[in-house]
């Protein structure tokens, strides 16, 4: 039995003339928590709509527990869990009644997980969802998609809408849920802070472009930020193979490179810029995907 959970393979999507990405590639191995990042457009839901089978790619594959993601079985769908940010059917019903309704749909219903997730809330069973916070139907809709105990869940931007305590709820229970229960996760998001110490995998996305596929350690690892002044800094400073991505604020440049920082300094030399005053900044990973993506 193949390790993959979710396989992509060269995925290319164009709504008409418009490309959202070319040959994107990744792979989701089991029990492992896996995310896409990316700025708004960049293809994210596109891409969860492909893995659903809701959109049929212009070119490439997606693979679904060894199922192209277009063809997928019955017995294969019934594995997959998809959560959409804020999104519950019949918020008319209370908590009481909208677990017993979804049960019904469901033959390897796991109550204890929904009910478990509650206990954290401040609510009633019988409070209607319609009359609850965002951040509040959020966690119920985490509840029944963890009861429904699906061997791979999709979280399609979970954390919009959510304040902070919310959203470390959110994911502090999902990362516990997680390892108790060995499933495997997909989240895309464009909120990146608070996701460092979750995700193993990750990929970010670019308009049109993927900048990066690795593990988020190896990325956290080599990924680096040095801030420095320069003599007579150029209006711009193009972004090449070392040069990842560049800033220029006042009388301080930041370069985010791969690179080590012998490597950089020669090439900066090499580009005529001279500098001095090197310094590596700390990175959080919001910072790091912020400094290969771009402020805008």
């Amino acid at each position: 039995m193949s390790n993959a959970v979710v396989q992509v393979k060269n995925l290319t999507h164009h709504y008409g003339d418009r490309l959202i990405f070319e040959n994107l590639n990744f792979q989701i191995n089991r029990g492992s928590i896996f995310g896409l990042l990316g700025k708004n457009g960049t293809g994210k839901t596109t891409t969860i709509n492909i893995l659903n089978g809701f959109l049929e790619p212009t070119s490439g594959q997606c693979l679904v527990f060894d199922e192209d993601s277009h063809k997928l079985s019955p017995q294969t769908k019934s594995r997959v869990g998809f959560l959409i940010e804020g999104h519950i059917q019949y918020s008319f019903m209370n908590i009481k009644q909208i677990e017993k309704y979804y049960s019904g749909f469901y033959p390897n219903w796991k109550k204890e997980a929904y009910w478990e997730l509650l206990k954290k809330l401040q609510v009633t069973e019988t409070q209607k969802i319609s009359k609850m916070s965002c951040g509040q139907r959020s966690q119920i809709a985490l509840g029944l998609l963890l009861a429904q105990n699906p061997d791979l869940l999709i979280l399609d931007d979970f954390s919009m809408g959510l304040d902070a305590g919310y959203r470390r709820l959110f994911l502090d229970y999902l990362s516990d849920y997680i390892q108790a229960e060995g499933k495997t996760v997909f989240i895309t998001s464009h909120i990146i802070q608070d996701l460092e110490e979750l995700l193993d995998d990750c990929v970010i996305l670019d308009y049109k472009t993927v900048l990066m596929t690795m593990p988020i350690k190896k990325f956290m690892d080599e990924f680096k930020h040095f801030r420095c002044i320069l003599d007579n800094p150029p209006p711009v400073i193009q972004k090449d193979d070392i040069i990842k991505n560049v800033e220029i604020l006042k009388n301080k440049t930041s370069f985010f490179t791969f690179a080590e920082e012998s490597v950089l300094l020669n090439h900066l030399e090499k580009l005529g810029l001279k500098h001095h005053g090197v310094q590596q900044v700390k990175m959080s990973l919001e910072d790091a995907f912020i400094g290969l993506t771009g402020k805008y």
